[in-house]
């Protein structure tokens, strides 16, 4: 977790439990929509804002509503901004879009000081608001969507941020990296070949000499990892495969072609790994779209890690 949700989660917890605040939470977008579901504002007393739900379109009227006391009592309360072209034209909101939020008022912070330790411990945790009663309660996150909304209940999982680490600091990766960066993954490039490190532009994402193996372990026990081998070299893929494969990053991909990957299902078999457990293995890595220069392969990887981060398989692990 981190940028504006982040900075609402330190607000929140750094306030008064006597001064009363709402949070917001955008719970559903249709069309245009710079924010995604799950975003967060904050709203003091006095109309001052922390965080987005709309990049800046409805914030405004949010803020007015706290001021004038239009939200102090009945929430949580779910509200539609863009239904009609007027309300949007008013609004401000982009090319027709509409979206819903759900407002909660917030008397005291201990569930949200529980959640900010939980994140700063590098733990996940999973807070559940029911949408009738208010009633907050907070749950083990493990196996649990992000952010999920439905008619009784709002749930949103609090906890560090997604973890990407690239085998290799090839051309794929260079363009790899910036586009994960933008999903919100804290990118690691690990190679330790000399050559490689040398042209490595550091401002792309942080670079690891260290051996594959060594470094994966930093990601095997992290269920908020992915990790993905791009160097074509089985001394080096393939040592971080073993590593992290029988362990718990949601995503393990590898480059190269169904007769390289095959072969390497053959060798991680050898080299003592169960069939269940190569089977988590993506590969070739990303979905099949066509592309084949790094740009459209990062292309496809970046899909795949959507896709899979939000429980949507569009292909199976062994493809």
């Amino acid at each position: 977790m981190d940028g504006p949700d982040r900075e609402v989660l330190d607000a929140l917890c750094a306030g008064s439990d006597a001064e009363p605040v709402w949070v917001v939470t955008l719970t559903a977008t249709w069309g245009s929509s710079p924010r995604p579901p799950g975003s967060l504002l904050l709203i003091d007393a006095a109309g001052r804002l922390t965080g987005s739900v709309s990049g800046g379109c409805v914030e405004d009227d949010l803020a007015e509503r706290v001021r004038s006391g239009g939200l102090a009592e009945g929430c949580p309360r779910t509200l539609e901004f863009g239904v009609t072209t007027d309300q949007a034209r008013r609004a401000g909101l982009p090319c027709g879009g509409r979206l819903e939020v759900l407002v909660e008022r917030v008397d005291g912070r201990t569930q949200w000081r529980l959640l900010r330790d939980a994140v700063n411990a590098g733990r996940t945790l999973a807070r559940r608001l029911c949408r009738r009663t208010g009633e907050v309660s907070l749950h083990p996150a493990e196996g649990l969507p992000d952010f999920q909304v439905t008619e009784t209940a709002l749930t949103r999982v609090y906890g560090p941020r997604w973890r990407l680490l690239l085998i290799g600091a090839g051309d794929i990766a260079r363009c790899l990296a910036p586009i994960a960066a933008a999903l919100g993954y804290r990118v690691r490039v690990c190679d330790p070949r000399e050559d490689r490190a040398q042209g490595w532009d550091s401002a792309l994402a942080e670079l690891d000499a260290r051996m594959p193996d060594e470094v994966a372990r930093d990601f095997a026990n992290d269920p908020r990892a992915a990790v993905i081998s791009l160097t074509h070299d089985p001394r080096l893929d393939d040592l971080a495969l073993m590593e992290v494969l029988p362990s718990r990053p949601f995503y393990v991909g590898a480059l190269g072609s169904r007769r390289t990957n095959e072969a390497r299902r053959v060798r991680l078999g050898e080299l003592g790994l169960s069939p269940e457990t190569i089977a988590r293995l993506r590969g070739p890595v990303g979905l099949p779209i066509g592309g084949s220069s790094p740009a459209e392969i990062a292309v496809s990887i970046a899909a795949d890690l959507v896709a899979t981060r939000h429980q949507r398989n569009l292909k199976p692990p062994t493809a």
